[in-house]
């Protein structure tokens, strides 16, 4: 079972199977909606999905006429995408995941977009930040 939260913690929701397949997203259309430079999700079944706690919070905005964008209209987090012509998948946004096994990512799309000034510089130092 996957389980999953927005920034606030007021959304939540439970994904009844397990995810395989992982798909990173270079449009800039993900881009823009995410505020990074890539999007990380995952396709999956609608009918194993549910939100299982703040459902009046869950706001919906059309990016394009065949596009929906699911979010968290108190904290604004992205849970998913889904194109209206195939109501039977959606899009999880990974980064939404709290619980439960995430494969690494199997493809990547629309990499003509990807934003040049991102790398992932394997000797690039790593900070951690002091909780105090």
């Amino acid at each position: 079972m996957i389980k999953g939260s927005c920034l606030c913690q007021k959304v939540k929701y439970e994904y009844n199977e397990q995810i395989n397949e992982v798909a990173i997203c270079h449009c800039n259309q993900c881009k823009r909606a995410q505020g990074t430079p890539f999007v990380t999700n995952a396709p999956i079944n609608t009918k194993s999905f549910a939100f299982t706690q703040g459902t009046e919070l869950v706001k919906e905005f059309f990016s394009s006429p065949n596009k929906r964008r699911v979010f968290c209209g108190n904290c604004g987090s992205p849970f998913f995408s889904q194109r209206t012509n195939m109501p039977e998948v959606i899009r999880l946004r990974l980064g939404t995941v709290t619980e439960g096994h995430i494969p690494e990512p199997d493809y990547e799309i629309y990499c003509e977009s990807k934003s040049n000034w991102f790398s992932t510089i394997a000797n690039r130092p790593n900070y951690q930040q002091n909780k105090a």
